[in-house]
Protein backbone atom coordinates (compact mmCIF):
# COMPACT_ATOMS: atom_id res chain seq x y z
CA UNK A 1 0.00 0.00 0.00
CA UNK A 2 1.33 3.13 -0.87
CA UNK A 3 0.98 6.34 0.90
CA UNK A 4 -0.95 7.94 -1.29
CA UNK A 5 -4.19 5.77 -0.83
CA UNK A 6 -3.64 5.23 3.56
CA UNK A 7 -5.45 8.73 3.69
CA UNK A 8 -8.59 7.55 1.41
CA UNK A 9 -8.42 3.74 3.36
CA UNK A 10 -8.79 5.57 6.80
CA UNK A 11 -11.70 8.10 5.18
CA UNK A 12 -13.28 4.84 4.04
CA UNK A 13 -12.55 3.09 7.49
CA UNK A 14 -14.00 6.00 9.96
CA UNK A 15 -16.92 6.69 7.54
CA UNK A 16 -17.90 2.76 7.96
CA UNK A 17 -17.29 3.11 11.56
CA UNK A 18 -19.97 6.27 11.84
CA UNK A 19 -22.37 4.50 9.49
CA UNK A 20 -22.36 1.14 11.48
CA UNK A 21 -22.38 2.79 14.43
CA UNK A 22 -24.94 5.08 13.77
CA UNK A 23 -27.05 1.18 12.51
CA UNK A 24 -26.81 0.07 15.79
CA UNK A 25 -28.42 3.19 17.48
CA UNK A 26 -31.57 2.78 15.16
CA UNK A 27 -33.83 -0.25 17.17
CA UNK A 28 -36.21 -2.60 15.58
CA UNK A 29 -39.58 -2.04 16.04
CA UNK A 30 -39.29 -5.99 18.30
CA UNK A 31 -36.03 -4.56 19.86
CA UNK A 32 -36.28 -5.06 23.78
CA UNK A 33 -35.88 -1.07 24.58
CA UNK A 34 -39.36 -0.43 21.60
CA UNK A 35 -41.11 -3.01 23.77
CA UNK A 36 -40.33 -1.49 27.57
CA UNK A 37 -41.56 1.73 25.66
CA UNK A 38 -44.67 0.37 24.75
CA UNK A 39 -44.86 -1.35 28.20
CA UNK A 40 -44.40 2.02 29.89
CA UNK A 41 -46.81 4.23 27.88
CA UNK A 42 -49.40 1.61 28.81
CA UNK A 43 -48.53 1.89 32.55
CA UNK A 44 -48.49 6.09 31.72
CA UNK A 45 -52.20 5.52 30.18
CA UNK A 46 -53.24 3.43 33.10
CA UNK A 47 -52.15 5.85 35.70
CA UNK A 48 -53.70 8.89 33.42
CA UNK A 49 -57.25 6.70 33.42
CA UNK A 50 -57.38 6.15 37.21
CA UNK A 51 -56.39 9.64 38.20
CA UNK A 52 -59.24 11.09 36.06
CA UNK A 53 -61.25 8.37 37.73
CA UNK A 54 -60.40 9.66 41.10
CA UNK A 55 -60.88 12.82 40.04
CA UNK A 56 -64.31 12.05 39.14
CA UNK A 57 -65.30 10.49 42.17
CA UNK A 58 -64.06 13.32 44.20
CA UNK A 59 -66.22 16.13 42.04
CA UNK A 60 -68.85 13.56 42.64
CA UNK A 61 -68.73 13.28 46.24
CA UNK A 62 -68.48 17.04 46.58
CA UNK A 63 -71.51 17.61 44.46
CA UNK A 64 -73.38 14.86 46.74
CA UNK A 65 -72.68 16.80 49.92
CA UNK A 66 -73.31 20.01 48.42
CA UNK A 67 -77.08 18.74 47.57
CA UNK A 68 -77.15 17.18 50.35
CA UNK A 69 -76.46 20.41 52.71
CA UNK A 70 -79.01 22.33 50.26
CA UNK A 71 -81.62 20.15 51.12
CA UNK A 72 -81.05 20.13 54.47
CA UNK A 73 -81.32 23.83 54.43
CA UNK A 74 -84.41 24.19 52.80
CA UNK A 75 -87.17 23.98 56.02
CA UNK A 76 -89.64 22.38 53.98
CA UNK A 77 -87.42 19.60 53.01
CA UNK A 78 -84.82 19.12 55.75
CA UNK A 79 -87.27 16.49 58.12
CA UNK A 80 -87.61 14.22 54.70
CA UNK A 81 -85.88 11.32 53.69
CA UNK A 82 -84.33 12.48 50.28
CA UNK A 83 -81.37 10.20 49.24
CA UNK A 84 -78.97 11.87 46.90
CA UNK A 85 -76.49 10.18 44.77
CA UNK A 86 -73.61 11.56 41.99
CA UNK A 87 -72.52 9.90 39.23
CA UNK A 88 -70.69 11.88 36.24
CA UNK A 89 -71.97 15.09 37.74
CA UNK A 90 -75.41 13.78 37.05
CA UNK A 91 -77.75 13.34 40.75
CA UNK A 92 -80.19 10.88 41.14
CA UNK A 93 -82.59 12.27 43.68
CA UNK A 94 -84.65 9.38 45.22
CA UNK A 95 -87.12 8.97 48.43
CA UNK A 96 -90.16 10.19 49.33
CA UNK A 97 -91.63 14.02 49.84
CA UNK A 98 -95.11 15.70 51.43
CA UNK A 99 -96.08 17.31 48.13
CA UNK A 100 -95.53 17.90 44.57
CA UNK A 101 -94.44 21.38 45.62
CA UNK A 102 -91.65 19.73 47.89
CA UNK A 103 -90.39 17.67 44.72
CA UNK A 104 -89.97 20.50 42.47
CA UNK A 105 -88.00 22.43 45.01
CA UNK A 106 -85.89 19.47 45.71
CA UNK A 107 -84.87 18.97 42.07
CA UNK A 108 -84.39 22.90 41.48
CA UNK A 109 -82.64 22.91 44.72
CA UNK A 110 -80.32 20.21 42.99
CA UNK A 111 -80.38 21.18 39.47
CA UNK A 112 -79.01 24.87 40.31
CA UNK A 113 -76.16 23.15 42.85
CA UNK A 114 -72.65 24.24 41.21
CA UNK A 115 -70.91 21.14 39.26
CA UNK A 116 -74.53 19.29 38.42
CA UNK A 117 -75.07 18.37 35.10
CA UNK A 118 -78.71 17.04 35.18
CA UNK A 119 -81.12 15.50 37.92
CA UNK A 120 -82.79 12.13 37.50
CA UNK A 121 -86.08 12.67 39.79
CA UNK A 122 -86.63 9.14 41.96
CA UNK A 123 -88.69 11.04 44.29
CA UNK A 124 -92.35 9.70 44.98
CA UNK A 125 -95.15 11.65 46.62
CA UNK A 126 -96.33 10.37 50.00
CA UNK A 127 -100.02 9.45 49.62
CA UNK A 128 -101.74 11.01 52.76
Amino acid sequence: MNITNRPSTLLVALAAGTLLMVGCDQRPAGSATAKMDRAADKIENKVSNAADKTATVTEDAAITAKVKAAILAEPGLKTLQINVDTNGATVTLSGSVDNADLRERAKQIASSTSGVKGVVDQLTVKMS
